[in-house]
């Protein structure tokens, strides 16, 4: 079902913002979000490619998501290739700076922005991402802002058991993004839940 010209520009600017919060966060250098620390440690243990752990990571992640009645659509597919070309981008513009002070300032840029961009493209109600799945998929009966970190906190875990590293930034990402998303949804008045509203 082709989503609504409101739903696919929701969609659309969520995932520019979000994919913008996404190399703030980067950029800051100072420990990525637990989803991304997994499959870095993956790709670290195995041998294989990021991208190809991230794209096998992904996909099971959603099947089983759809398992617990979340269903990818077509915001699924859009997300991870708009989010992933924006990322390179903006991250291109920004480079890495040298003085802690402006990382940490990046670092507390990229919440509000990592937040309204996972709410825009949530609240577009076309399918959701890998990360935003799984956490969906128990929301109930674990409230989406509980289960998102929780998603996070043992994609940190499993990925920093792997061998990779987390920061500071990864603990910020673990501890406040499910909340900061869920307020982003209150705020926009956006029902992060999947399917076609009613």
């Amino acid at each position: 079902m082709i989503p609504s010209p409101r739903r696919t520009a929701l969609l659309l600017v969520g995932c520019l913002v979000l994919g913008s919060g996404v190399a703030l966060l980067l950029a800051a250098d100072l420990g990525s979000d637990g989803y991304s620390t997994f499959v870095n440690g993956l790709s670290m243990a195995t041998g294989i490619d990021f991208w190809v752990v991230n794209l096998a990571v992904g996909v099971v992640l959603v099947a089983l998501a759809a398992l617990r009645r979340v269903r990818p659509g077509v915001g699924t597919v859009v997300q991870v290739l708009l989010v992933g070309v924006t990322v390179s981008v903006v991250l291109g513009l920004l480079g890495t700076p040298d003085g802690l002070g402006v990382r940490l300032a990046l670092l507390a840029a990229a919440f509000p922005v990592l937040a309204a961009g996972i709410a825009m493209y949530l609240g577009s109600r076309t399918g959701a991402g890998p990360a935003e799945a799984a956490a969906l998929a128990w929301d109930p009966p674990v409230p989406f802002r509980w289960s998102y970190n929780l998603v996070q906190g043992a994609g940190a875990l499993g990925g920093w058991l792997l061998g990779a590293t987390v920061g500071f930034g990864t603990l910020a990402v673990v501890l406040l993004l499910g909340p900061a998303v869920a307020l982003a949804g209150r705020l926009l008045s956006l029902d992060l839940r999947q399917g076609d509203p009613v």
